[in-house]
């Protein structure tokens, strides 16, 4: 099936009532237990990149690049790769030059004309080149990419609404967008609460587009089908998968012996965990076998 754009792997969850998750693809281990979780489930699946956990240098990002799209290429199934919360226009820029298939542009924290405005930007240069765009409104809790022990909490009045997501599709033209209805980056603090009726009112406003939930990790099977039945098409889930990896790595120093660890092992090892936790995540989403895709 090999290398294809968030668009078409969304448009077809739309039009279906399910879900696609996107699971950490920032570095190599991550992405080879994602892409095998797929192939094993026959599913297809989108890998989230996001420079600040990659790395600083050009070269080193073109050859992670090189070698994430190699392996998408490969794939036996549809995999989608996309730069996760790209901070400007010229970040989602350089994820189309270095081969990402999708960008994410995250204005949320900005005044929505000034999102708006830029979004519009990366639209104007993505979609020329055959690459997706994904925006959100709205803000999730918590830090990207910095999960804390304590957990974060939501924030209401950052919730996304109706009137502002179909303003914002329409102005901008975007493939996807992500909305804020109780979800946090990283771990929650408390017991998530998911307001679908506001998921409802927004998915009736926009129609077909297909809608994202950031900060999947740690929902209910029950609260992941009941967002998805009511319109989310794409699930992000990274600190999940990335724990279990982390886990598995201090399973085996603390019960190093006479051989000591070393990081190929802890990669090796990593895979099995990591793989089996989105495995689970795709089947609690019941992702369709690409048989009908």
């Amino acid at each position: 099936m090999a290398l294809v754009t968030m668009k078409e792997i969304l448009q077809h969850a739309e039009k279906n009532t399910y879900a696609v998750g996107a699971y950490a693809g920032s570095d190599l281990i991550s992405a080879i237990a994602a892409i095998k979780a797929a192939e094993e489930t026959k599913t297809p699946i989108i890998l989230l990149e996001e420079f600040s956990l990659v790395f600083d240098d050009d070269i080193s990002l073109e050859l992670h690049f090189a070698a994430i799209n190699a392996m998408a290429e490969a794939a036996h199934v549809p995999v989608a790769t996309v730069l996760d919360h790209g901070v400007s226009y010229e970040d989602c820029v350089r994820a189309i030059r270095l081969g990402c298939t999708s960008v994410m542009y995250d204005g949320s924290s900005l005044p929505m004309e000034e999102n708006i405005r830029i979004t519009k930007a990366v639209v104007e240069a993505a979609h020329p080149a055959g690459v997706s765009v994904e925006a959100e409104i709205g803000h999730v809790g918590g830090d990207e990419g910095g999960a804390t022990a304590s957990g974060a909490e939501v924030d209401e009045s950052q919730y996304s609404t109706p009137e502002e997501a179909v303003y914002f599709a329409e102005q901008t033209g975007v493939d996807a967008l992500a909305v804020a209805i109780g979800t946090v980056h990283g771990t929650f603090k408390g017991t998530p609460k998911l307001d679908i009726n506001r998921l409802q009112e927004i998915k009736k406003a926009v129609g077909t587009l297909p809608l994202v939930l950031h900060g999947g990790s740690g929902l209910s099977v029950e609260q992941f089908r009941l967002a998805i039945a009511n319109g989310i098409n794409k699930i992000n889930i990274f600190t999940s998968s990335e724990r279990a990896g982390a886990l598995s790595a201090k399973k085996l120093l603390d019960n190093e012996g006479e051989y000591l660890v070393t990081f190929d092992q802890i990669a090796r090892d990593a895979i099995p965990d990591m793989q089996k936790d989105v495995m689970r995540h795709i089947e609690m989403f019941q992702t369709p076998s690409i048989m009908n895709f």
